[in-house]
């Protein structure tokens, strides 16, 4: 703990840590909507197509001045963005098509313009091929500053227009029908998401930057069922891991930040799929484990009422061994259960007749029963 209180003494490590929050919040606030709406390959396009905007922030500047690349790299992820749009909207284009097209287009723009760069003997150049993976470490306290402007924007464009982007997200026809601008507040929703790309920039990178979008989102879907919560527990998530994998790095000298800070958020993802209650893998093989059983019940216990029918004898009583070769494995843990239940009792065999003494015969509650499973049955089939 003294370790860590050391580290955030220094001023470089205070930078990263500050710009790995604010980049958590923005992420996980905004990735929150653009999973909802399923467009979670849109953060990985705006970050690829943010590159260009680097180059031409830089070109324009003749220098590495943080404001006009993440400037430069707004408008070009923001332009991509509404080239999907466009395309999807004015052709048959799916959504996953746009997407891919404004990805490789614009980055294959922003490859270009980073080798003519390289070819202009401007000493400023060195180190701008980082923002393809991110250099935490060169955060300035001015970046940060700029960091918090965009953050604080967003969320404030969030906190206006809550009402139409929750109505947007999930049902934007009926947004429509009543008279809401829904192409302007998806241009608007998209124009945030790419702002929250500009502020990942120099924390982790063109490549990574769209797991930092979807992550914290995906993670938080798995423990909420309403927008608000989700939106709150996804910027949780995101600044606990922006501020977790920055102290990880300074505390590991030599591991990249940004890497890390994908890695920390991962695991939230990973923990969060596997353990939520209700939506976890965990959960989900415990349901089906629990489906198998229930179904094994039924079928014993149907089996007993169809060899009674068959004798027609409400109360006849069947053999374990013959049950068991009936269904071909032990069904001793099945008819325990039922027992348990009520539904089956085990009884003595009538005097005389031959085979075990004791054998399993149907209660009033078991026959009700399976004659309902029954039912139920031959309704699905019809």
């Amino acid at each position: 703990m003294m370790g860590v209180l050391a580290l955030l003494q220094d001023y470089t490590i205070q930078n990263v840590v500050a710009g790995a929050a604010l980049l958590g919040l923005i992420s996980g606030v905004l990735g929150s909507f653009a999973v909802l709406r399923q467009q979670s390959l849109l953060g990985d396009t705006m970050s690829h197509a943010a590159l260009p905007g680097v180059c031409l922030g830089f070109i324009i500047a003749g220098t590495r001045h943080m404001g006009s690349i993440l400037l430069g790299a707004l408008a070009t992820g923001a332009l991509a963005a509404l080239v999907m749009l466009l395309l999807t909207r004015m052709s048959r284009l799916k959504t996953d098509a746009g997407l891919g097209i404004a990805l490789s287009v614009f980055f294959a723009l922003g490859v270009v313009l980073l080798t003519y760069i390289q070819g202009m003997n401007n000493a400023a150049q060195g180190g701008l091929d980082a923002f393809l993976f991110g250099q935490a470490a060169a955060t300035l306290r001015s970046d940060v500053w700029i960091m918090a402007g965009i953050t604080v924007v967003a969320l404030a464009l969030v906190v206006a227009l809550w009402k139409e982007f929750k109505l947007v997200t999930f049902d934007p026809e009926f947004a429509a029908s009543l008279g809401m601008p829904v192409v302007w507040l998806e241009v608007g929703l998209t124009v945030m998401i790419a702002l929250a790309v500009v502020v990942g920039l120099q924390m982790v990178g063109v490549v990574l930057m769209a797991a930092m979008v979807i992550a914290p989102a995906v993670a938080a879907r798995q423990w909420s069922h309403r927008l608000e919560d989700m939106v709150w527990l996804a910027a949780a998530i995101g600044v606990a891991g922006g501020v977790f994998g920055a102290l990880l790095s300074a505390l590991s000298r030599g591991l990249a930040t940004g890497p890390l800070i994908i890695l920390s958020v991962s695991g939230v993802v990973l923990v969060s799929i596997t353990l939520a209650p209700g939506r976890g893998l965990v959960w989900e093989a415990l349901r089906l484990w629990r489906g198998r059983r229930r179904q094994r019940d039924q079928q014993v216990l149907t089996t007993l009422y169809r060899l009674a029918a068959h004798h027609d004898d409400p109360v006849y009583r069947s053999e374990q061994g013959m049950l068991d070769t009936y269904h071909g494995l032990g069904t001793r843990a099945a008819l325990r259960k039922l027992e348990r239940r009520g539904l089956v009792e085990w009884g003595q065999a009538p005097p005389g007749e031959p085979g075990p003494e004791r054998r399993w015969v149907l209660t009033p509650a078991g026959i009700a029963e399976a004659e309902r499973i029954l039912a139920s049955l031959n309704g699905e089939g019809a």
